[in-house]
């Protein structure tokens, strides 16, 4: 930026004139003859782009578009230029502006109510201002210029050409101490202003990019906190500095960083730079600086809330309408749905459609840190297929809340013309009295919402501090974290705390450790602060933590006028909790009772598994879509703005799956699925990560977590989530838990239900879990010489193979290693076993799959003889086979019902008619009974008769008749009547089951066309898939007729073989568009007729 006006404003003599005799003459005709070829240069570039956009033959809106650009940033640069140099006058002639705008002269005793003037300590830091700049450009040129090189190999020339903080040191307005806080700490906030006159500017020589800084204004309240107060020097434990709302920040930038003042990537960077400096520096973040030694500084970096509020968003009034039709001319409503911010914390509504008065009655309860200062924002849409529309917006100042313990009232909403929101918010205190939490649990046994959300009774802070003696060492077995997380808690009675420690790189699990929140209840404070002994670890491991639990209660409450309306979720499933944990503590000391013993007693008749074995189960995880991604592809060096092509990562424990990349898309829609199995070990996380498919770096897009427990209570979750560390985002998932079953009988039914699961990534859904426990072997051969072997086993079902650890020199080795695998059909698979040592093999086992499902619960506990090994080789085996059966199964054959009374369910006729439903599978309500003479009949079950005979074999029959339409060839579509673009959209999705009319697979295409059509301007064609009877095409067409005109049309559709010469047909669908809806969304599955 110029600086000739600072000059001129301090009285610096100028150096415009001059003779020739004069020593600073030269001098100025040199930069006069630098000026007048600089600006000859710009002039001649000018030109140089008119010639070339002629001499190359492109459109004149090329120039226009560049010269907007340029008058773009050229205002924008001219703007920051003069908000700088208003700024420096106002720093350097402040009493004489207020003096002209009061007209008077303002005492020196004059103070503002709040704020207290701080004038000695902006003296001193006039003073140490270019001592603070000279250490500033030490750090940077000696530590952060170093990092920077070291983090690409792009940037090993890098290098700081110029620091400079300038004479303009930082001001502090006014101060303001907070007396009514903790004593034991010193609170205040500083009003600070900086409009420096720094100058920074870096190189990057190996490329010759120069770029900068010159001139920041950063204006905000930071807030600090001198915590905690001790009896000797310092006096101060430590200093916390944090904003408490986002600070204001405007930056000059020079040389190739002047794009940045480009309209559009103007306000993207400064965006981006608040962001990092929000990551580190706006509240809940902090920067805390320990003065003394021996400080939990998790504790001063996340200490316990000042409170929590609780939010009833109840129903918003008055709303505008945003939904139009027939291009505008007709007003609709809006689908109106609320996010609720309150700093880093969000929730998002359901959407309430077609009204513009909603009632949503969900609750919502979020943490306050700091009061006053927080503010609760409320920010309303109109849900739609594109861009949402906005609605309002509201913000309040949480304080007034903790001031009135209860705010129920109705709010206006702000930028919008009309709107009110109405929300009853509550202030809930922590108390440390374990006696408080009945009264909090009786206020909870009231609350009823629409959204499902336990009201939380207490709140549970856990300061992770370190571990020692971890079993595994890579990097350290001593780790330290100092972190803090927080969880709000439903029942503390009921519920557990769950830790597992991992090494993040191989998602191995180092260590375990539950603890029941009843402890906390009878602990001193309702808090632990000591070393945990590790479970699931080495002897000697442990983790030291600090726990610290709070009950919630709304002191303006009144008990006596509360109704009981819910029973918490949690005290339904309290009894099985219950006796599980008791067998298992059971089976734990009858084990450690066994071990003394274990030598010298004979063969066992059963494996010793402990009852945890066989209770593994799988988590299918359906991957179906998102929306609202960040677009993060740039063209023209980012002037013009781009979609993305997003992809998922998904990474359960050690197993990790990636979807495929949608290709130039917002919204993209996946549909695959994936098969975890998982154990009920605490702690254990799904993660999912979205990418951007870039040929360089892939970008970041948002990430996801959600914890088994959470998926293993529900059953089923399917809905949307919210991505984390992005702007906005979301990912629509179907998580299922499936638990093993015992039932033989319902095997064929899954088999057949899970055919008519299709997803795009063609994965068949497992059918069951087999799960093997490895024991013990007796009596190995001996290797060569009379040595004894180290023996190994190595487990195989359907190509996947497990290995077990190797036991050294022994004939009796004793394992205890338990392997589950996914199976496909059990009827067909089999599992097959080695015991090796090294490459040696000492004997092998076959087991098919299907001998299981004759066993009482599907299990076969006994010593099994080895082949290819000694004459009395054998090896100890506890196999276990679960049935999974999905609600996918349930809804589509009613398996339980259908095992208490077979003759009451009827098969109705399947027909595909087009819905607006975006179901894609067909759900038959019907069920099929299994053949009796397909399984072993018990001897406790009783013969059944003839009638239940023939009414199984009836209903078996129909069964197959409804299967052999789900397997006929059919053809996925969605039809709309675009009423805006007046124009008919087809999509065509895919096809399945297509027939083989030779020995070789199609090479499918779809051709289409509206009938009557004679000069078949309507004939389309999707492009063609090779070697597939499932084809994918998701082909879109349109065409530009009117409503009337298309309802009056009828689709004739044929899928064809492509080959050298002809085009055979495969199937053919033909049917009328006038019964059907065309305004809405049909999406839907047709049957294709044969040829």
């Amino acid at each position: 930026m110029d600086r000739k006006y600072s000059a001129r404003e301090e009285g610096a003599p100028t150096a415009t004139g001059g003779t020739p005799d004069e020593p600073g003459a030269p001098s100025v005709a040199a930069t006069e003859m630098m000026t007048l070829l600089t600006r000859f240069g710009k002039t001649l570039l000018w030109l140089m782009l008119i010639y070339l956009t002629g001499y190359f033959g492109l459109s004149v809106s090329f120039l226009v578009f560049g010269l907007m650009l340029w008058m773009g940033w050229k205002m924008r640069r001219e703007s920051k230029q003069n908000k700088l140099r208003d700024a420096f006058y106002l720093l350097e002639n402040e009493e004489n502006v207020t003096r002209k705008r009061t007209n008077k002269s303002l005492p020196a005793w004059i103070n503002f109510q709040n704020l207290e003037r701080a004038d000695w300590l902006n003296k001193v830091l006039q003073q140490a201002w270019p001592f603070v700049g000279q250490y500033l450009e030490k750090l940077l040129v000696n530590s952060i210029a170093p990092i920077i090189r070291s983090s690409n190999n792009h940037l090993q020339t890098f290098a700081f050409t110029k620091v400079s903080f300038g004479v303009k040191p930082l001001k502090i307005h006014g101060v303001q101490v907070h007396t009514g806080t903790d004593k034991r700490q010193v609170t205040f906030d500083l009003h600070i202003s900086y409009i420096g006159d720094c100058e920074i500017n870096v190189e990057v020589k190996k490329y010759f990019c120069k770029a900068g800084v010159n001139g920041i204004q950063l204006h905000g309240m930071l807030r600090v906190i001198l915590e905690p107060l001790i009896g000797q020097m310092p006096l101060v434990g430590a200093v916390t500095l944090f904003f408490v709302r986002r600070p204001v920040l405007d930056i000059n930038w020079t040389g190739l960083t002047n794009l940045l003042d480009i309209p559009g990537l103007s306000s993207k960077s400064d965006t981006v730079l608040m962001d990092t400096i929000a990551s580190f520096l706006v509240l809940p973040n902090r920067i805390t600086c320990p003065l003394v030694g021996e400080l939990h500084v998790a504790e001063l970096r996340s200490p316990l809330p000042r409170g929590i509020v609780r939010i009833y968003l109840i129903e918003a009034a008055s709303l505008e309408s945003k939904d139009t039709y027939v291009k505008g001319f007709i007003k609709g409503k809006s689908d109106p749905y609320a996010i609720v911010r309150v700093g880093t914390q969000a929730f998002m509504s359901k959407t309430i459609s077609e009204t513009v008065n909603p009632k949503w009655n969900e609750m919502y309860e979020v943490i306050v840190h700091e009061v006053p200062g927080q503010l609760l924002e409320i920010e309303m849409f109109d849900k739609d297929p594109d861009q949402d529309d906005f609605l309002g917006r509201m913000q309040l100042d949480l304080g007034e809340v903790m001031k009135n313990q209860i705010v129920e009232e109705w709010f206006t909403l702000k930028d919008v013309e009309r709107g009110k929101v109405r929300l009853k918010l509550e202030w809930l205190s922590l108390y440390s009295d374990p006696a408080k939490l009945e009264q909090a649990l009786m206020v909870n046994n009231s609350i009823a919402v629409q959204n499902s959300e336990e009201p939380s009774a207490a709140i549970m802070v856990v300061y992770v501090d370190q571990a020692q003696d971890l079993p595994t060492v890579y990097n350290t077995n001593a780790p330290v974290w100092e972190d803090a997380f927080t969880f709000f808690v439903q029942n503390p009675n009921q519920q557990d705390l769950d830790i597992q420690v991992k090494d993040d790189d191989r998602q191995f699990s180092l260590g375990s450790l539950s603890i029941p929140l009843t402890q906390l209840l009878v602990s001193p404070d309702m808090s632990f602060d000591q070393w945990f002994p590790l479970e699931h670890s080495g002897r000697h491991s442990q983790i030291y933590l600090k726990i610290i639990m709070r009950v919630l209660i709304a002191d303006a409450v009144d008990l006596e006028k509360l109704p009981r309306t819910r029973k918490s979720t949690l005290e339904k499933n309290m009894g099985s909790a219950k006796s599980d944990k008791m067998n298992m503590t059971a089976a734990k000391l009858v084990e450690a009772a066994r071990v003394g013993s274990l030598i010298q007693a004979p063969l066992p008749t059963e494996s010793s598994a402990p009852s945890s074995v066989g209770t593994e189960g799988v988590i299918r995880i359906h991957l179906l879509e998102a929306e609202n991604l960040i677009a993060k592809d740039n063209f023209m060096k980012g002037l013009v703005k781009g979609k993305s092509d997003p992809y998922v990562k998904v990474r359960a424990g050690a197993q990790s799956f990636r979807s495929k990349t949608i290709k130039e898309n917002l919204n993209p829609k996946w549909h695959e699925m994936y098969e975890v199995i998982v154990n009920h070990v605490p702690g254990q996380e799904l993660e999912f990560e979205l990418f951007d498919k870039d040929v360089d770096k892939d970008d970041f897009l948002g990430r996801l977590k959600i914890s088994y427990k959470d998926i293993m209570n529900s059953k089923l979750k399917d809905e949307w989530f919210m991505l984390n560390d992005v702007k906005s985002g979301k990912l629509h998932l179907k998580l299922e838990w499936l638990p093993p079953g015992m039932d033989a009988l319902i095997l064929d039914q899954v088999l057949q239900a899970n055919r008519t699961i299709f997803t795009q990534n063609e994965l068949e859904p497992s059918t069951a879990i087999l799960t093997v426990y490895l024991d013990r072997a007796h009596d190995l051969p001996m290797k060569k010489g009379k040595k004894h072997p180290s023996p190994m086993v190595q487990i195989t079902v359907n190509g996947t193979s497990y290995k077990s650890q190797v036991i050294n020199s022994t004939e009796l080795p004793i394992w205890e290693e338990s392997f589950s695998f996914l199976v496909g059909n059990p009827n067909l698979e089999r599992m097959e076993l080695q015991v090796k040592d090294d490459s040696h093999v000492l004997g092998t086992l076959t087991l098919p799959l299907c001998q299981l499902l004759t066993s009482k619960n599907l299990t076969l506990d006994k010593w099994f003889k080895l082949e290819n090994s000694g004459p009395n080789s054998q090896i100890m085996l506890k196999v276990m086979l679960g049935i999974l059966v999905s609600e996918h199964s349930r809804e589509l054959f009613s398996i339980q019902s259908m095992a208490q009374d077979p003759a009451s369910c009827e098969v109705e006729n399947v027909s595909f008619l087009p819905s607006v439903s975006d179901e894609s599978e067909l759900k038959p309500v019907s069920s099929l009974a299994n053949d009796p003479s397909n399984h072993s009949v018990s001897d406790n079950s009783s013969v059944p008769t003839s009638e239940s005979v023939s009414s199984e074999l009836d209903l078996r029959q129909r069964m197959h008749r409804k299967m052999d339409i789900l397997e006929s060839p059919q053809i996925k579509l969605t039809l709309q009547y675009h009423m805006q673009q007046g124009k008919l959209l087809l999509m065509v999705h895919s096809c399945r089951n297509l027939k083989l009319h030779s020995k070789e697979i199609p090479d499918p295409y779809v051709s289409l066309i509206l009938l009557p059509d004679k000069n078949r301007v309507t004939k389309r064609k999707t492009s063609i898939k090779k070697k597939t009877i499932n084809p994918e095409y998701n082909d879109k067409f349109e065409f530009e007729i009117s409503l009337e005109e298309a309802q009056k049309r009828k689709l004739e559709l044929t899928v064809k073989n492509s080959v050298s010469f002809m085009s055979r047909e495969i199937g053919k669908l033909h049917f009328d568009l006038s019964p059907l809806d065309l305004t809405q969304e049909i999406t839907q599955w047709f049957d294709l007729k044969e040829e």
